[in-house]
């Protein structure tokens, strides 16, 4: 078929010659379309899954030049700011045992309940830069240093329990698929994309921590109010060489508590910087910061009598099969004085333990030994960081180490070597009795492989486990992030891929729902392998201590509560309540249109700390209006505060209004006869605090949360 003939010349302009730099740097483009996986070297890669190991549950081999190459290269990729937890906050403080674990470890400060360890403790992000908001949807880190009279103790954790991959030659994979995309650098601190779902979609192994980061653990509402862990399977060893496997827990006295995800967006607007200023403020503020340390302990010979692999880094030990023993307590009670000396500088690495503490054979663990060592040479500036103030021992250190970048002692003596005559050996080796590190005497045997133990092949029990163990409100939530990050993966594949091979084998109804609201079906025929979450033989359908709605802590120290009023309040009401809040222990700002004196119709006037221009409901827990007819007027016009007592409400906050406040409840289109949970309205002090102060201790009031992402026809929560 002839084309119709136009009279019009074509506009299309001819393709420039490209540039001599344009020639020059095309030169070095390397596409790996139809390409060999290979190492720096050229040698091609017969496996990138595994790493190299004396058994299939053995630990990982020094000789694996692969992993060593791949681990190096990905740790020196970002240069100044780490590679992952870049965006962080740190406290001082201190960590006491409740009782002597002498049957358990041969660690001093686990077994000295008069000693008082010194602790720095970082929390982080982990997939942004330290440009990035703090409140995205992201895994946690919780980092402590332990600075013990025996050494430094260094406890690398997560606020998960577990992790998206079971063996670490896969982290820089994993990290890269996370990160902004390498040809344009967005989006920045966000999983909601199609590399890190393509990823996921192909790692099965990823299912547990997915339903974890979609879930609302991942928008704590503060870092002082979410649980952290050890995530690995580690040792202790006693003083006759007994090993017992442990887990370790930070439990928050504060209880565990989070944001929802519409109010998370709004504060990173905000303030960027919520979970640092709360952390901050609390301490300035003389409220310290608390958690207990818990273990579970299981005894070596027990190491293989679940229906699930202790040493792989996918999954948790259920509290129900083995409950946490809460064994001390940590405080922090003094901010940093220096972020970059302090926060910035201070160096976790996973291989710094102290005799009575030992590793397992988890391939991840065992990866992260070289990686944090290797990755701080880079970040830090050579070798010696570990002299920096921030990372210095309190125990005297003598290692006939000398010179290199940015020494900061200046060792003495005729020798640097061992053995030696000029200085009489010294410094000489301990024999264990006298405080030497004696490593674990485990035997070992296998073939060297990079097999993956059989007894790591279950991806999807323990995922239906936490889904199983999640109240209809949580369960929901996982809906509604799945929904969301999906939605933004353009390729239609990747979408049909994480349905029909993450979702469908954990849950046939979190599949169908998820698939309705992101335009993909559900594969026929996918059938749910047989759950192995408690010992061999035995299965936990639902693990209730994985909820954090299942036992909710009714604490309302550091809680923030906003008392909205303009001129004409009732400032006697507005005192009281006030007074009543910070007895509680609560932190109260008055929010009034402009900052400074509110005028009063009776009693004193309160003084505004926030006005509606500078703050938002997101940014606290609760919210409360006082009493008076012209405030409550001007308010009721106030677009600003129509809006503050809405977003409250829609994100089911106790909420009380005294007397003529109601009004603007009224005005935002809240009923107040009856109203509805959580709100709260009374016509005198007396009465609204008690019923408040009840409210607040719930938290969230999730009979009122509507129900967004969901297609139309979908069964409610």
């Amino acid at each position: 078929m002839k084309r119709p003939r136009t009279s019009q010349k074509s506009t299309a302009k001819p393709a420039a010659k490209p540039s001599a730099k344009q020639v020059q740097l095309d030169a070095h483009r390397e596409d790996p379309a139809g390409q060999f996986l290979t190492t720096d070297q050229g040698v091609r890669v017969a496996s990138t899954d595994d790493s190299l190991k004396a058994g299939p549950r053995g630990p990982t081999l020094l000789e694996d030049f692969h992993l060593r190459e791949k681990i190096m290269r990905f740790d020196h990729e970002r240069i100044p700011e780490r590679v992952v937890h870049a965006r962080g906050a740190g406290a001082h403080g201190y960590f006491q045992v409740y009782k002597p674990l002498s049957a358990l470890t041969s660690a001093g400060f686990l077994n000295d309940p008069a000693r008082r360890t010194p602790v720095f403790v970082r929390f982080s992000t982990v997939a942004g830069s330290r440009g990035s908001a703090d409140v995205v949807r992201d895994v946690r880190g919780f980092a402590v240093k332990f600075y013990t009279e025996e050494g430094n103790f260094d406890l690398v954790g997560n606020n998960m329990p577990v992790f998206f991959i079971q063996d670490g030659i896969k982290f820089p994979d994993l990290i890269h698929a996370v990160k902004p995309h390498p040809h344009k650098e967005i989006p920045q601190a966000a999983t909601a994309h199609d590399s890190f779902w393509d990823f996921i979609s192909l790692t099965p192994e990823a299912a547990h921590m997915i339903m974890w980061v979609m879930s609302d653990r991942a928008l704590p509402r503060s870092y002082r109010m979410m649980e952290g862990f050890g995530v690995h399977t580690y040792r202790l060893v006693d003083a006759a060489g007994t090993s017992s496997l442990v887990k370790w827990h930070w439990k928050p006295l504060l209880g565990t508590h989070s944001l929802v995800w519409e109010e998370a967006q709004q504060v990173n607007g905000k303030d960027p910087d919520f979970h640092r200023r709360d952390l901050w403020e609390a301490i300035e503020g003389g409220t310290p910061v608390e958690f207990e340390l818990g273990l579970q302990v299981v005894a070596e010979e027990d190491a293989q009598a679940f229906g699930f692999d202790l040493i792989d880094p996918t999954k948790l030990l259920p509290e129900e099969l083995v409950p946490v023993q809460r064994v001390g307590k940590m405080v922090l009670d003094r901010n940093p004085q220096n972020y970059f000396a302090e926060v910035e500088q201070v160096a976790f690495c996973v291989g710094n333990v102290v005799p009575g503490i030992d590793f397992s054979n988890d391939p991840l663990l065992q990866a992260r030994l070289f990686s944090y060592l290797d990755t701080q040479l880079t970040r830090l500036g050579g070798p010696n960081f570990a002299e920096l103030p921030i990372n210095r021992p309190i125990a005297p250190v003598h290692n006939n180490q000398h010179d290199g970048f940015s020494r900061q002692s200046i060792p003495t003596g005729a020798a640097n070597y061992s053995p030696n005559s000029l200085g009489d050996n010294a410094p000489t080796p301990a024999p264990p009795k006298q405080g030497g590190y004696q490593h674990y005497q485990e035997r070992l045997m296998g073939a060297v492989n990079r097999d993956r133990s059989e007894s790591f092949k279950d991806h999807f029990s323990q995922a239906r486990l936490f889904l199983n163990s999640m109240t209809p409100v949580e369960r929901g939530h996982i809906i509604d992030a799945l929904s969301f990050e999906l939605s933004h993966c353009e390729r239609m594949a990747v979408r049909e891929r994480v349905v029909a091979e993450i979702l469908a084998p954990i849950d046939a109804d979190l599949a169908k729902r998820v698939a309705a609201a992101i335009g993909v079906a559900v594969p026929a025929g996918v059938k749910a392998p047989a759950m192995r979450t408690g010992r061999k033989g035995e299965a936990l359908a639902a693990a209730p201590s994985l909820s954090m709605l299942s036992k909710p802590v009714a604490v309302l120290a550091t809680r923030r509560i906003a008392i909205l009023a303009a001129p004409g309040c009732v400032g006697a009401g507005v005192a009281a309540l006030a007074a009543a809040l910070a007895k509680e222990g609560a932190t109260v700002d008055t929010v009034s249109l402009a900052l400074g004196p509110v005028p009063s119709s009776q009693g004193p006037s309160p003084v505004a700390t926030k006005s509606l221009l500078s703050t938002a409901s997101v940014l606290y827990d609760a919210v409360a209006i006082g009493d008076g007819a012209d405030h409550a007027a001007t308010l009721s016009a106030n677009p600003a505060a129509l809006q503050f007592v809405r977003e409250a409400f829609g994100h089911c906050k106790a909420i009380a209004a005294l007397g003529a406040g109601a009004s603007l409840l009224a005005a935002a289109g809240i009923a107040t006869d009856p109203a509805p949970a959580g709100v709260i309205v009374a016509t005198s002090v007396a009465a609204i605090i008690p019923r408040f102060l009840a409210a607040l201790g719930a938290h969230r009031h999730w009979e009122r949360e509507m129900v967004r992402s969901q297609p139309p026809g979908a069964p409610t929560r």
